[in-house]
Protein backbone atom coordinates (compact mmCIF):
# COMPACT_ATOMS: atom_id res chain seq x y z
CA UNK A 1 0.00 0.00 0.00
CA UNK A 2 2.83 2.38 0.85
CA UNK A 3 5.68 1.44 -1.46
CA UNK A 4 8.88 2.91 -2.79
CA UNK A 5 9.66 4.94 0.31
CA UNK A 6 13.04 5.63 1.83
CA UNK A 7 14.29 3.82 4.96
CA UNK A 8 12.43 4.85 8.08
CA UNK A 9 15.03 6.91 9.93
CA UNK A 10 16.20 9.01 6.97
CA UNK A 11 12.63 9.52 5.76
CA UNK A 12 11.54 10.55 9.24
CA UNK A 13 14.32 13.14 9.43
CA UNK A 14 13.41 14.50 6.01
CA UNK A 15 9.75 14.81 6.96
CA UNK A 16 10.55 16.41 10.31
CA UNK A 17 12.68 19.04 8.59
CA UNK A 18 9.95 19.78 6.06
CA UNK A 19 7.30 20.05 8.77
CA UNK A 20 9.43 22.32 10.91
CA UNK A 21 9.64 24.70 7.99
CA UNK A 22 5.85 24.72 7.79
CA UNK A 23 5.35 25.43 11.49
CA UNK A 24 4.27 21.88 12.39
CA UNK A 25 5.23 19.89 15.42
CA UNK A 26 6.28 16.25 15.27
CA UNK A 27 6.64 13.66 18.00
CA UNK A 28 8.66 11.02 16.14
CA UNK A 29 5.46 9.19 15.16
CA UNK A 30 4.69 11.81 12.49
CA UNK A 31 1.73 13.26 14.33
CA UNK A 32 1.42 16.78 13.07
CA UNK A 33 -0.68 19.87 13.14
CA UNK A 34 -0.91 23.20 11.48
CA UNK A 35 -4.45 24.36 11.03
CA UNK A 36 -4.97 26.90 8.35
CA UNK A 37 -7.31 29.40 9.86
CA UNK A 38 -9.84 31.26 7.83
CA UNK A 39 -10.79 34.98 8.13
CA UNK A 40 -11.18 38.84 6.31
CA UNK A 41 -13.11 42.18 5.65
CA UNK A 42 -12.42 45.19 7.87
CA UNK A 43 -15.53 45.89 9.91
CA UNK A 44 -14.27 44.01 13.00
CA UNK A 45 -14.11 46.82 15.53
CA UNK A 46 -17.26 46.34 17.64
CA UNK A 47 -18.66 43.07 16.31
CA UNK A 48 -15.49 41.12 17.07
CA UNK A 49 -15.83 41.92 20.76
CA UNK A 50 -19.53 41.11 20.88
CA UNK A 51 -18.93 37.52 19.79
CA UNK A 52 -19.91 35.26 16.92
CA UNK A 53 -23.66 35.87 16.89
CA UNK A 54 -23.34 39.62 16.47
CA UNK A 55 -22.26 39.44 12.85
CA UNK A 56 -24.79 37.06 11.29
CA UNK A 57 -27.05 39.77 9.95
CA UNK A 58 -24.27 41.47 8.01
CA UNK A 59 -22.95 38.14 6.80
CA UNK A 60 -25.97 37.55 4.64
CA UNK A 61 -26.39 41.00 3.16
CA UNK A 62 -28.08 41.10 -0.22
CA UNK A 63 -26.03 39.35 -2.90
CA UNK A 64 -25.38 40.78 -6.35
CA UNK A 65 -26.24 37.41 -7.88
CA UNK A 66 -29.70 36.11 -8.67
CA UNK A 67 -30.49 33.09 -6.51
CA UNK A 68 -32.03 29.94 -7.95
CA UNK A 69 -35.46 28.65 -7.08
CA UNK A 70 -36.38 28.48 -3.40
CA UNK A 71 -34.34 25.77 -1.69
CA UNK A 72 -32.18 25.14 -4.76
CA UNK A 73 -28.67 26.63 -4.89
CA UNK A 74 -27.57 28.38 -8.04
CA UNK A 75 -25.19 26.58 -10.38
CA UNK A 76 -22.75 29.49 -10.02
CA UNK A 77 -22.57 28.97 -6.24
CA UNK A 78 -21.82 25.27 -6.60
CA UNK A 79 -19.26 25.88 -9.34
CA UNK A 80 -17.43 28.38 -7.16
CA UNK A 81 -17.18 25.94 -4.27
CA UNK A 82 -16.19 22.99 -6.44
CA UNK A 83 -13.54 25.14 -8.16
CA UNK A 84 -11.50 25.02 -4.94
CA UNK A 85 -10.71 21.34 -5.62
CA UNK A 86 -7.46 20.54 -7.41
CA UNK A 87 -3.68 20.63 -7.10
CA UNK A 88 -2.13 23.79 -5.66
CA UNK A 89 1.07 25.60 -4.82
CA UNK A 90 0.05 27.38 -1.61
CA UNK A 91 1.41 30.33 0.33
CA UNK A 92 0.30 31.06 3.91
CA UNK A 93 1.14 34.70 4.74
CA UNK A 94 0.33 36.53 8.00
CA UNK A 95 1.17 40.06 9.05
CA UNK A 96 0.35 41.76 12.35
CA UNK A 97 -0.14 45.40 11.42
CA UNK A 98 -2.01 47.29 14.16
CA UNK A 99 -1.18 47.03 17.88
CA UNK A 100 -4.24 47.85 20.00
CA UNK A 101 -3.00 47.13 23.52
CA UNK A 102 -0.62 49.75 24.87
CA UNK A 103 2.99 48.58 24.68
CA UNK A 104 2.27 45.63 22.41
CA UNK A 105 5.13 44.85 20.00
CA UNK A 106 4.17 43.48 16.60
CA UNK A 107 5.38 39.96 15.89
CA UNK A 108 7.40 39.29 12.71
CA UNK A 109 5.45 38.58 9.55
CA UNK A 110 5.52 35.03 8.20
CA UNK A 111 5.19 33.55 4.72
CA UNK A 112 5.20 29.78 4.33
CA UNK A 113 4.98 27.77 1.10
CA UNK A 114 3.19 24.44 0.87
CA UNK A 115 1.78 21.95 -1.62
CA UNK A 116 -1.80 20.73 -1.30
CA UNK A 117 -4.29 18.52 -3.06
CA UNK A 118 -7.93 19.42 -2.42
CA UNK A 119 -10.41 16.65 -3.18
CA UNK A 120 -14.21 16.50 -3.23
CA UNK A 121 -15.39 13.88 -0.74
CA UNK A 122 -19.11 14.76 -0.88
CA UNK A 123 -21.08 16.46 -3.64
CA UNK A 124 -24.83 16.78 -3.18
CA UNK A 125 -27.07 19.58 -4.50
CA UNK A 126 -26.99 21.48 -1.19
CA UNK A 127 -23.85 20.05 0.43
CA UNK A 128 -20.20 19.90 -0.66
CA UNK A 129 -17.25 18.68 1.39
CA UNK A 130 -13.64 19.45 0.45
CA UNK A 131 -10.69 17.64 2.05
CA UNK A 132 -7.20 19.19 1.97
CA UNK A 133 -4.19 16.87 1.83
CA UNK A 134 -0.72 18.28 2.47
CA UNK A 135 2.36 16.98 0.64
CA UNK A 136 5.65 17.41 2.54
CA UNK A 137 9.24 16.26 2.18
CA UNK A 138 10.61 14.72 -1.01
CA UNK A 139 8.82 16.33 -3.94
CA UNK A 140 8.77 13.13 -6.01
CA UNK A 141 7.85 10.84 -3.10
CA UNK A 142 6.19 13.10 -0.51
CA UNK A 143 4.73 12.26 2.87
CA UNK A 144 0.98 12.89 2.93
CA UNK A 145 -0.72 14.54 5.89
CA UNK A 146 -4.43 14.98 6.22
CA UNK A 147 -4.93 18.74 6.52
CA UNK A 148 -8.06 20.83 7.17
CA UNK A 149 -11.55 20.16 5.82
CA UNK A 150 -14.28 22.57 4.73
CA UNK A 151 -17.97 21.63 4.53
CA UNK A 152 -20.42 23.83 2.62
CA UNK A 153 -24.14 23.60 3.47
CA UNK A 154 -26.86 25.47 1.58
CA UNK A 155 -29.47 27.23 3.71
CA UNK A 156 -28.45 25.59 7.00
CA UNK A 157 -30.77 25.52 10.01
CA UNK A 158 -27.91 25.59 12.55
CA UNK A 159 -24.41 27.05 12.69
CA UNK A 160 -21.48 26.24 14.93
CA UNK A 161 -20.11 29.11 17.06
CA UNK A 162 -16.88 29.05 19.08
CA UNK A 163 -17.23 30.62 22.56
CA UNK A 164 -13.62 30.47 23.71
CA UNK A 165 -11.81 28.12 26.08
CA UNK A 166 -12.45 24.96 23.99
CA UNK A 167 -16.23 25.42 23.97
CA UNK A 168 -18.61 25.51 20.99
CA UNK A 169 -22.35 26.13 20.76
CA UNK A 170 -24.77 25.29 17.97
CA UNK A 171 -26.93 28.29 17.05
CA UNK A 172 -30.22 28.32 15.17
CA UNK A 173 -30.19 30.19 11.86
CA UNK A 174 -33.33 32.16 10.99
CA UNK A 175 -35.10 31.50 7.70
CA UNK A 176 -34.30 35.03 6.54
CA UNK A 177 -30.58 34.64 7.25
CA UNK A 178 -30.47 31.20 5.65
CA UNK A 179 -32.26 32.24 2.46
CA UNK A 180 -29.83 31.87 -0.44
CA UNK A 181 -26.83 31.55 1.91
CA UNK A 182 -24.15 28.90 2.36
CA UNK A 183 -22.43 28.00 5.61
CA UNK A 184 -18.81 26.99 5.63
CA UNK A 185 -17.73 24.82 8.57
CA UNK A 186 -13.99 24.30 9.00
CA UNK A 187 -12.50 21.28 10.74
CA UNK A 188 -9.02 20.56 12.02
CA UNK A 189 -6.73 17.80 10.76
CA UNK A 190 -8.40 15.24 13.06
CA UNK A 191 -11.91 16.38 11.94
CA UNK A 192 -12.59 18.12 15.25
CA UNK A 193 -14.41 21.45 14.80
CA UNK A 194 -12.79 24.82 14.40
CA UNK A 195 -15.15 27.57 13.18
CA UNK A 196 -18.06 28.34 10.85
CA UNK A 197 -19.53 31.25 8.91
CA UNK A 198 -22.59 32.12 6.83
CA UNK A 199 -22.89 34.29 3.70
CA UNK A 200 -24.22 34.49 0.19
CA UNK A 201 -21.92 34.09 -2.79
CA UNK A 202 -21.40 37.13 -4.97
CA UNK A 203 -20.45 36.50 -8.60
CA UNK A 204 -18.75 39.23 -10.60
CA UNK A 205 -16.57 39.51 -13.67
CA UNK A 206 -13.52 37.31 -13.17
CA UNK A 207 -14.19 36.41 -9.53
CA UNK A 208 -16.71 34.85 -7.16
CA UNK A 209 -16.55 35.92 -3.52
CA UNK A 210 -17.99 34.65 -0.24
CA UNK A 211 -17.62 36.94 2.81
CA UNK A 212 -19.24 35.98 6.15
CA UNK A 213 -19.52 38.05 9.30
CA UNK A 214 -17.26 37.94 12.32
CA UNK A 215 -16.75 34.59 14.01
CA UNK A 216 -14.53 33.43 16.83
CA UNK A 217 -12.11 30.52 16.55
CA UNK A 218 -9.38 28.83 18.60
CA UNK A 219 -5.79 29.99 18.30
CA UNK A 220 -4.05 28.82 15.12
CA UNK A 221 -1.30 26.31 15.74
CA UNK A 222 1.34 28.85 14.66
CA UNK A 223 0.44 30.91 17.76
CA UNK A 224 -0.80 28.22 20.14
CA UNK A 225 2.65 26.60 20.22
CA UNK A 226 4.63 29.81 20.63
CA UNK A 227 2.65 32.29 22.77
CA UNK A 228 0.00 32.54 25.50
CA UNK A 229 -0.95 36.23 25.59
CA UNK A 230 -4.42 35.93 23.98
CA UNK A 231 -7.35 33.51 24.02
CA UNK A 232 -9.23 33.58 20.72
CA UNK A 233 -9.28 35.12 17.26
CA UNK A 234 -12.26 37.14 16.05
CA UNK A 235 -12.15 37.11 12.29
CA UNK A 236 -13.79 37.55 8.95
CA UNK A 237 -12.61 35.32 6.12
CA UNK A 238 -13.18 36.02 2.45
CA UNK A 239 -12.93 33.28 -0.16
CA UNK A 240 -12.33 34.56 -3.69
CA UNK A 241 -12.36 32.21 -6.67
CA UNK A 242 -10.45 33.28 -9.80
CA UNK A 243 -9.40 31.75 -13.10
CA UNK A 244 -5.93 30.88 -11.74
CA UNK A 245 -6.97 29.50 -8.35
CA UNK A 246 -8.39 30.99 -5.17
CA UNK A 247 -7.55 32.91 -2.03
CA UNK A 248 -8.53 32.69 1.61
CA UNK A 249 -8.11 36.26 2.79
CA UNK A 250 -8.33 37.01 6.49
CA UNK A 251 -8.73 39.92 8.89
CA UNK A 252 -7.94 38.70 12.39
CA UNK A 253 -8.32 40.37 15.74
CA UNK A 254 -6.55 38.61 18.59
CA UNK A 255 -8.68 38.85 21.72
CA UNK A 256 -7.96 38.42 25.41
CA UNK A 257 -10.93 36.81 27.21
CA UNK A 258 -9.36 35.67 30.47
CA UNK A 259 -10.10 38.95 32.29
CA UNK A 260 -13.86 38.53 31.90
CA UNK A 261 -14.34 41.33 29.35
CA UNK A 262 -13.03 40.71 25.81
CA UNK A 263 -10.32 43.16 24.79
CA UNK A 264 -8.39 43.46 21.57
CA UNK A 265 -4.65 42.85 21.59
CA UNK A 266 -3.60 43.29 17.96
CA UNK A 267 -4.95 43.08 14.42
CA UNK A 268 -3.49 40.84 11.76
CA UNK A 269 -4.02 40.33 8.06
CA UNK A 270 -3.57 36.93 6.47
CA UNK A 271 -3.88 35.64 2.96
CA UNK A 272 -3.62 32.01 1.93
CA UNK A 273 -3.07 31.86 -1.82
CA UNK A 274 -3.85 28.69 -3.79
CA UNK A 275 -2.35 28.76 -7.30
CA UNK A 276 -3.42 25.91 -9.53
CA UNK A 277 -0.51 23.76 -10.69
CA UNK A 278 0.53 20.18 -11.40
CA UNK A 279 2.05 18.58 -8.32
CA UNK A 280 4.73 15.93 -8.56
CA UNK A 281 4.14 13.03 -6.19
CA UNK A 282 0.39 13.75 -6.00
CA UNK A 283 -0.36 10.06 -6.54
CA UNK A 284 0.81 9.51 -2.95
CA UNK A 285 -2.06 11.70 -1.75
CA UNK A 286 -4.57 9.72 -3.79
CA UNK A 287 -3.16 6.48 -2.34
CA UNK A 288 -3.37 7.85 1.19
CA UNK A 289 -7.01 8.82 0.79
CA UNK A 290 -7.98 5.55 -0.87
CA UNK A 291 -6.48 3.67 2.09
CA UNK A 292 -7.88 5.85 4.88
CA UNK A 293 -11.21 7.18 3.54
CA UNK A 294 -13.28 4.66 5.48
CA UNK A 295 -11.47 5.46 8.73
CA UNK A 296 -12.01 9.19 8.31
CA UNK A 297 -15.66 8.65 7.38
CA UNK A 298 -16.13 6.97 10.77
CA UNK A 299 -14.39 9.86 12.53
CA UNK A 300 -16.54 12.41 10.71
CA UNK A 301 -19.70 10.53 11.67
CA UNK A 302 -18.63 10.59 15.33
CA UNK A 303 -18.19 14.35 15.22
CA UNK A 304 -21.46 14.81 13.35
CA UNK A 305 -23.21 13.05 16.24
CA UNK A 306 -21.40 15.21 18.80
CA UNK A 307 -22.49 18.35 16.96
CA UNK A 308 -26.16 17.44 17.37
CA UNK A 309 -25.74 18.73 20.93
CA UNK A 310 -26.36 22.34 21.94
CA UNK A 311 -22.94 22.75 23.59
CA UNK A 312 -19.78 20.67 23.34
CA UNK A 313 -16.17 20.99 24.43
CA UNK A 314 -12.97 19.46 23.08
CA UNK A 315 -9.81 19.39 25.18
CA UNK A 316 -6.35 19.40 23.61
CA UNK A 317 -2.97 20.95 24.36
CA UNK A 318 -1.01 23.31 22.14
CA UNK A 319 1.04 20.48 20.65
CA UNK A 320 -2.02 18.33 19.97
CA UNK A 321 -0.82 15.40 22.05
CA UNK A 322 -4.22 14.80 23.73
CA UNK A 323 -6.61 14.72 20.77
CA UNK A 324 -5.62 15.64 17.23
CA UNK A 325 -2.22 13.90 17.29
CA UNK A 326 -3.45 10.49 18.45
CA UNK A 327 -6.49 10.55 16.13
CA UNK A 328 -4.30 11.55 13.18
CA UNK A 329 -1.80 8.83 14.06
CA UNK A 330 -4.54 6.18 13.94
CA UNK A 331 -5.22 7.22 10.35
CA UNK A 332 -1.52 6.98 9.57
CA UNK A 333 -1.48 3.48 11.07
CA UNK A 334 -4.28 2.45 8.70
CA UNK A 335 -2.34 3.86 5.75
CA UNK A 336 0.81 1.98 6.75
CA UNK A 337 -1.14 -1.27 7.18
CA UNK A 338 -0.43 -1.45 10.92
CA UNK A 339 -4.14 -1.41 11.83
CA UNK A 340 -7.42 -2.05 10.08
CA UNK A 341 -10.17 0.57 9.96
CA UNK A 342 -12.27 -0.98 12.72
CA UNK A 343 -9.41 -1.21 15.22
CA UNK A 344 -8.12 2.27 14.41
CA UNK A 345 -11.54 3.86 14.77
CA UNK A 346 -12.15 2.09 18.09
CA UNK A 347 -8.90 3.62 19.34
CA UNK A 348 -9.83 7.06 17.98
CA UNK A 349 -13.31 6.91 19.48
CA UNK A 350 -11.87 6.08 22.90
CA UNK A 351 -9.56 9.09 22.62
CA UNK A 352 -12.43 11.40 21.61
CA UNK A 353 -14.58 10.12 24.48
CA UNK A 354 -11.81 11.06 26.95
CA UNK A 355 -11.44 14.60 25.61
CA UNK A 356 -14.94 15.69 24.56
CA UNK A 357 -18.08 16.60 26.50
CA UNK A 358 -21.60 16.87 25.06
CA UNK A 359 -24.11 19.09 26.87
CA UNK A 360 -22.00 18.79 30.01
CA UNK A 361 -21.56 15.01 29.86
CA UNK A 362 -18.68 12.89 28.52
CA UNK A 363 -19.16 12.05 24.86
CA UNK A 364 -20.31 8.49 24.17
CA UNK A 365 -19.32 7.10 20.79
CA UNK A 366 -18.59 3.43 21.37
CA UNK A 367 -21.49 1.10 22.25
Amino acid sequence: MHTGHKPGSSRQAEIAAALAGLGYTTDGDVTVKRVVTGLTASFLALAMLAGPAAALGGAVAESVQTQGEAGVPSAADRQAILAMAGEYAVTFAFNEYLPIAEGYELRPSTETPARELVIVIADEPGFISLQHLLLVGDREDPMVIKHWRQDWQYQPSRLMAYRGFNTWEMEDVSADDAQGAWSQTVYQVDDSPRYAGLARWEHGVGASTWTPGVSWRPLPRRDATTRDDYDTIAAVNRHTITAWGWTHEQDNSKLVLRDGTPRELVREHGINTYRRTELSGVENAHRYWAATADYWAEVRAAWDAIMLADVFTAEDDAEGTLLYGPVLSEGQAVFMGARDTEEAFANAAAIIEMRVTVDGQPAQILP
